[in-house]
């Protein structure tokens, strides 16, 4: 009997997500027998980029059923069942987590139908969910719902079995999903870290650094890398040695030492970072009515940034947000195309920028606001955050725009002027990627501690 299934999630970070919709139909190889379907309460925030792909939001899960009760049907409808979905990893991961999250253990076998696909149906140019059953003509509905991709799953999987006429490929690829072992040196080397934030190097037996990486929990992190299954982690589980640390407290620091270290050290498994770790960013220009008007773009290195995002949706969000904020028009700010006014101005929320109703000199002073709001250009100032002790704190230092580095002081020590600064901190290098870093560190940590730094112009 299989269970086949297909899970639709919150998306965010590894095992943090939440389930927001399931569903399961019961197959005896022929039919399906039982089946359940269900939206389900995440009680998290939903990604907007998983909004835009499943058409899943907020406000249809505010009363749906939380995880914890429709547990026991899940659990009923799977007993004695092999789980079947299209990527079984995650899927079972993903249940595994909630049920985890609720005190249960949940331990299925599995099948997964992707890897059925490329042994049964080889040469395909996609194995992707969508793109495979349209190759083979079967029909799929609700693409990226649960039901609708659990159903055309149900229909792949039918396929496969009439295809493994010896049957011995579908028996060989059952497996019941053990709890990962971890090697007793990994558990040695586990054991000697600390549950700190900070950045770690993993060497191989000569020393070298094979991995750069950071984490706000670094005996988590490098638990995750010796228990994962994809082909860096396996790698990685193979070839290391030993495992060193900086603690540093802040995430920011962590971040900005990452990043200029797996410039400079280049480790052979950070290869496949991409090139750099934002795509978009937030330009302003004068209109020909003198206008101040905003637009997110592809990042330019030719042109200065406001601001940078790690995608296009990060960067519409922020923009969207700070028309709210500094009560901006639309269509100024490059989210509302018409060559007249704006949906703001039909409504009085706009003050008519967009058809010259309110002046510019009045206008540009609010964008003017947002701009020195999240530019640190031409400013000297210093980022404090949290240290590595209770009585220290760290900082991040700007000067005239320019990132020079960090550094760490004591509570009783004072930091007023950039003299006193500079002695304490260790220069790295200012380049678009540490400006990113900084920015959008900024901008996600309302609470941050800013002091702006008076250049020390007394030379006596």
């Amino acid at each position: 009997m299989y269970a086949i299934l297909d899970i639709e999630t919150t998306g965010g970070k590894y095992n943090e997500e939440g389930i927001t919709e399931i569903a399961i139909y019961k197959y005896d190889g022929h039919e399906v027998v039982d089946q359940f379907i269900s939206l389900v309460n995440p009680e998290r925030d939903i990604q907007p980029f998983v909004v835009n792909l499943t058409g899943i939001n907020s406000n249809m899960l505010r009363n749906a059923p939380k995880f914890y009760e429709v547990a026991k049907r899940i659990v009923e409808i799977t007993e004695d069942c092999i789980l079947v979905a299209h990527n079984a990893q995650f899927d079972y991961r993903i249940l595994c987590t909630e049920f985890r999250r609720l005190g249960f253990e949940y331990e299925r076998k599995s099948l997964c139908s992707v890897e059925l696909s490329k042994d049964l149906i080889p040469g395909q140019a996609s194995y992707s969910l969508g793109k495979l059953v349209r190759s083979l003509g079967i029909p799929v509905t609700d693409r990226h719902r649960a039901s609708g991709d659990a159903l055309a799953t149900v229909k792949l999987f039918k396929m496969l079995l009439d295809k493994d006429t010896t049957k011995s490929i579908i028996q060989k690829s059952v497996r019941l999903n053990p709890k990962l072992q971890l090697e007793p040196r990994h558990l040695d080397i586990i054991g000697e870290l600390p549950s700190a934030t900070g950045v770690y190097y993993i060497h191989k037996a000569d020393g070298d650094i094979i991995y750069i990486g950071k984490s706000n929990n670094i005996k988590k992190r490098i638990n995750q890398h010796f228990t994962g299954t994809n082909a860096k982690s396996k790698k990685i589980q193979a070839q290391v040695s030993t495992v060193t640390y900086e603690a540093t407290g802040s995430e920011l620091v962590a971040l900005l030492k990452e990043s200029e270290e797996i410039k400079k050290v280049k480790p052979i498994h950070n290869r496949a970072l991409r090139r750099s770790i934002f795509t978009h960013a937030l330009y302003a220009f004068k209109d020909e009515n003198d206008y101040l008007n905003l637009k997110i773009d592809v990042a330019d290195g030719r042109k200065k940034p406001i601001t940078t995002f790690s995608n296009r949706q990060s960067g519409k969000s922020f923009i969207t947000k700070a028309v709210e904020d500094y009560n901006l028009c639309q269509k100024l700010a490059g989210l509302y195309k018409t060559k007249t006014s704006c949906f703001n101005y039909e409504i009085k929320n706009c003050e008519g920028a967009c058809i010259q109703k309110e002046s510019p000199e009045s206008y540009n002073k609010r964008v003017q606001s947002l701009i020195e709001k999240n530019s640190y250009s031409n400013k000297n100032m210093v980022i404090v955050d949290r240290g590595r002790e209770v009585d220290e704190r760290s900082a991040i230092l700007i000067e005239n725009g320019v990132f020079k580095g960090i550094g760490f002081f004591n509570l009783n020590y004072q930091i007023t002027n950039l003299e006193v600064l500079e002695s304490i901190i260790t220069p790295m290098e200012n380049n678009r990627d540490s400006q990113h870093i900084i920015q959008n560190y900024v901008r996600k940590n309302k609470l941050l501690k800013i002091i702006q730094i008076q250049p020390n112009t007394n030379n006596t």
